[in-house]
């Protein structure tokens, strides 16, 4: 099951917000992410809060049910009007994610954008996502899609190869993420990602391969390749403690990488994030950008998250009890916590590290900005950048992100 909530402060019932959370929120870009909890089966590596019907069943009666789900988010969106209060802010960017948003109707994702429109407004460039199972559209629905508003939809291939996805309980058959990103282009959307995982137990090399090769042709804008996590509590991290599928251990991981970079840079795409990659800058996800950048995003649904002004908040995680809080009047809040000035600090280095344009070097401390020149003459930064006043990672320093940050807040 998906892991636990962090703690925090309660609260409050009406979810109203510090004063210091909105000081300068005109210069700050605004976001909505939506998360859907259903999903049809539950993949074996999957711990993100999400459930089928048999986990839900007996759980949260009618309140739990995904039939009535879209009027309750609405709820929210309605909540969070009221607790921004006049901000004139409109929204930037829209993410559906989940879960799988498309076991809802079109309509009712339609539905939860069109009150997003009506509450705050949308800006006139709005980048509005959705995520999708390739086993759950298809033309008509893709087409109700974009004529309601979306421009971007990002779809879970994760592998063209029959025996990973199986590994990785995956549905879908090989071939359709394909064949959906040229559905997505005759409904007219502007920008199809497509998700991929490396590293899955029994991968090989050429499968890796074939997987990109598959993914570039069917000509998304936007690709997707991050490395399998096994998550403890899942299936897969059970099945690989009984023996019966293989670690995958990091150097495996890394040369995946490589070839990754190699074969999407040679197909035209290029990296702007440690785990995506672009055609061109406006092909880039803006939303993950507001995430990455700490700017504001309002997160609506079962165990979402939210970051306003420095106030971070997560909802109850059941669809049943979230469900509750809002029939009720109440917040659906789970618990909150306001960041320092060193958490912001410590955030900024964390995130903005993997971006392309890396991170301002008048952010390190004395032993970061020590540790920044080691990194350097290591080569695991860039000297460009650096001259210029902003740490930002070569090829060899992606691979080795993780180390690299944890020098750098020091």
């Amino acid at each position: 099951m998906p892991s636990a909530l962090p703690d925090g402060e309660p609260v409050p019932a009406d979810g109203a917000l510090p004063a210091s959370a909105l000081a300068g929120a005109a210069d700050r870009p605004l976001g909505f992410y939506l998360h859907v909890p259903y999903c049809a089966t539950r993949c074996g590596y999957c711990d993100f809060n999400t459930y089928t019907a048999t986990e839900l069943r007996g759980t949260g009666g009618v309140l739990a049910s995904r039939d009535n789900y879209a009027e309750t988010l609405v709820d929210e969106i309605r909540l969070a009007r009221k607790v921004l209060g006049d901000d004139p802010r409109p929204v930037r960017t829209v993410f559906v994610g989940g879960g799988t948003p498309t076991l809802l109707a079109a309509g009712d994702l339609v539905r939860m954008l069109g009150a997003i429109r009506e509450e705050f407004g949308l800006a006139p460039d709005a980048e509005v996502t959705t995520e999708a199972n390739p086993e759950s559209v298809d033309p008509a629905y893709l087409a109700e899609l974009r004529a309601g508003g979306f421009n971007r939809i990002s779809f879970g291939m994760q592998s063209a190869r029959q025996h990973v996805l199986k590994i990785l309980d995956r549905t879908h058959t090989p071939g359709r993420p394909e064949a959906c990103v040229a559905e997505a282009r005759a409904a007219g959307f502007d920008h199809v990602n497509l998700d991929l995982i490396y590293g899955t137990p029994g991968e090989s090399d050429d499968d890796w391969r074939a997987s990109l090769d598959a993914a570039i042709g069917a000509g998304p804008d936007h690709v997707s390749a991050y490395a399998l996590i096994v998550e403890e509590g899942t299936q897969l991290a059970r099945r690989i403690r009984r023996g019966e599928v293989p670690m995958t251990d990091d150097d495996v991981h890394a040369d995946r990488y490589l070839i990754a970079e190699e074969m999407l840079s040679r197909a035209g795409f290029s990296w702007y994030e440690v785990s995506n990659w672009a055609t061109s800058e406006a092909s880039r996800c803006l939303h993950n950008e507001l995430y990455w950048r700490g700017a504001d995003w309002w997160g609506a649904g079962p165990g979402a998250h939210s970051h306003v002004g420095g106030v971070r908040w997560w909802n109850v995680k059941h669809p049943g009890a979230y469900a509750a809080a809002l029939a009720e009047g109440r917040s659906p809040g789970a618990g909150r916590e306001v960041l320092s000035v060193e958490d912001r600090r410590v955030e900024r280095i964390l995130l903005e590290l993997r971006l392309l344009d890396g991170v301002p070097l008048d952010l390190l401390r004395e032993e970061g900005r020590a540790a920044a020149d080691r990194a350097l003459s290591d080569g695991l930064l860039r000297p460009e950048p650096f001259a210029e006043g902003r740490a930002a990672l070569t090829l060899r320093g992606r691979l080795l992100a993780d180390a690299v940050v944890r020098d750098l807040v020091d």
